[in-house]
């Protein structure tokens, strides 16, 4: 009788698990800057229906209203970063396939920035996007450590 009251209070003598520590500091930085960024998305958002001139830039992409395609196009991507950055900060199991996918879409809009936009727009500038050198390693990250992210609970 003793042996079973002990076991079922062995669950509540768990330590909680915690996702976050697999992330590396550099991942929970941006977590933090792009939550932030995503705010200030929104309120530029709100901001654009009194303010006529509202400049957005994200991976080589401009405007000065948010109520444009290209405009539309930033606040949509801003928005899938800072929900990507909440659902690992706050440990979501589906973070690190909403990180990936961030990263993936990142990565390809990156791309498109770089050699698409140079040749539609006039004298469009070549230019080299950072943010893929910072993309390329968060996606590794995440997919070294999704399968501890994933099966943590059974730990």
């Amino acid at each position: 009788m003793n042996q079973e009251l002990e076991s079922h209070f062995d669950e509540f003598d768990k330590e909680p698990i915690i996702r976050r520590q697999l992330l590396p500091w550099w991942i929970k930085t941006f977590c933090w800057i792009f939550m932030i960024l995503t705010f200030c998305s929104i309120c530029a958002v709100i901001a654009n229906i009194f303010i006529p001139n509202i400049n957005l830039s994200l991976y080589g992409f401009s405007s000065d209203t948010a109520f444009s395609g290209t405009g539309i196009f930033i606040i949509t991507i801003m928005l899938l970063k800072g929900f990507a950055a909440y659902s690992l900060w706050f440990e979501k199991p589906n973070a690190i396939s909403i990180g990936k996918m961030d990263a993936v879409c990142g990565v390809v809009i990156c791309i498109v920035s770089m050699f698409v936009l140079p040749f539609t727009a006039k004298d469009g500038p070549f230019s080299l996007r950072i943010e893929i050198l910072l993309l390329i390693p968060y996606y590794m990250r995440l997919n070294k450590i999704e399968y501890e992210w994933d099966n943590l609970e059974s730990l």
